[in-house]
Parts: structure tokens; sequence; C-alpha cells
């Protein structure tokens, strides 16, 4: 094969590798505009509780009843709910909260299976990439409630552990509810991780395990009882390092 023959091969791959450039760039762009957006929608609900958990729950399960209890009840004493706006666990945090006081708000994400909005979001923000969604739902919310999940919800969880743990983000409630859906987590958690000394002992307050409704209620207002809900200015700063 001559060099001629070659140049043109050479000058498509560039042609090619220019256009990927541009297409990234443009990506990027998007990103940052669900950035934005979601900002600007999510100013009015503080305070906000985010609820996690399994989209393939069943209406008719119990983790399925005890998220909707526990959203109508953050939801009634005055906190939006923040769920992912799908089915299952999400549904049932978004429908307790949709008939409570306080706003029930889903931050959907676009996926080829499972993820379709549910009928209970007084606001509904829709987003093609996990990355703003997960930055939205740690940058207003003053509490987490982790139902029985799958690595979506696991993601959601440790990523919030991670950022609190870094100090990347201000310090709040998470809280674990289902304790025998978590308990094999949290004896492996303190026998390896803690055990092999790749985390503090002192790691394990970031997470609380309760299944009473009520008194998780109760633990967010605890939390915040000497201080108040609004982000101290200290923490603004971590907020806008996440």
């Amino acid at each position: 094969m001559s060099l001629s023959d070659k140049l043109p091969q050479t000058s498509d791959r560039h042609a090619a590798m220019q256009r990927f450039r541009s297409r990234e760039a443009w990506h990027v762009m998007k990103i940052l505009a669900e950035f934005v957006e979601s900002a600007e929608e999510l100013q009015g609900i503080q305070p906000a509780v985010s609820i996690f958990g399994s989209a393939r729950t069943p209406r008719d399960h119990t983790y399925y009843k005890l998220a909707e209890e526990i959203a109508r009840r953050l939801s009634d004493s005055g906190f939006s709910v923040i769920s992912g706006g799908g089915p299952g666990i999400m549904e049932a945090a978004s429908k307790g909260a949709f008939y409570g006081r306080s706003p029930s708000v889903a931050l959907n994400i676009v996926l080829p299976h499972e993820q379709k909005p549910n009928e209970y979001q007084d606001l509904s923000i829709k987003f093609n990439h996990f990355f703003p969604r997960k930055v939205m739902f740690v940058k207003h919310a003053i509490a987490y409630v982790v139902m029985p999940g799958g690595f979506g919800t696991l993601d959601e969880m440790f990523e919030a552990l991670t950022l609190i743990q870094t100090g990347k983000s201000r310090k709040i409630p998470i809280i674990l509810c289902g304790t025998e859906f978590w308990k094999g987590l949290l004896d492996w958690v303190k026998e390896r991780l803690v055990g092999d000394q790749l985390i503090n002992p002192n790691d394990l307050d970031l997470l609380k395990l309760i299944d009473d409704p009520q008194q998780i209620v109760e633990a967010i207002f605890k939390h915040y009882e000497t201080r108040g809900f609004e982000a101290l200015p200290e923490e603004r700063e971590q907020l806008l390092n996440l």
C-alpha cells in the first residue's frame, strides 16, 4: 500500500475524531443545562427529605406501605419529599407526600426500562444523566431515608456517606429503614471495614437504623433542634464543592 492510499484514511479518522469531540463538548453542555434548570426548580422546596428504595417493590409489599407512611408523616410535618419519581418504593414515597401537606418532588431519570414517572408528583424534573440528578438529591435534602433497594439505592447511600465522611457535604441524618434487610450489610461493614481499619469506628455513627415512621420523623427533628434546617454559612460553602 502506498502513502497516498493511507492519507485519506488518516484524514477520515481525524474528521471522525473531531466530530466525536464536538459531540462530547455538546454532551457536557447538556449536563450543565440539567444542573442549572434543576437548581432553579428546586430552590423553593426546603426543608426536604430524600427517600430511596427499589423500583421493583410491588404495591402490596410491606416496604411499599412503610415508605408511603413515612413519606406521608414527613409531608404532614412540613418536609417536602424528594424521590426518584419511578415505580416501587419511589412511587410509594411520591404517593405519601402527594396526599400530605407538603410537595412531592420527583427527580426522574430517563432509562431504557423500569423508570416510568409515577402519577403522584407535584414537581417533576427530568434528567438524562445520573450525575446532576445525584447531586440534587444531596444538595437539597436535609436528611436521607433509605429503604431496601438494589444497586441504585446502595449507590445513593454510599455516595452520601462518602461525601459526608470526606467533608465534601454537610452532615445530615442517613436513616436506614428495614432492620431485617440492612442488618447483614451493617454487620459486614463493622466486621470488614471497621475490623480491617478501612474506615473509622465513628463513621458508623453517620448511619441510623430506624423502622418506625414516627421515630424517623422525630430523629430528623432532633438532629436539627439546636440549629434549624437552614444550611449554615460553612455548609453552604461545602455544598459548592459537591
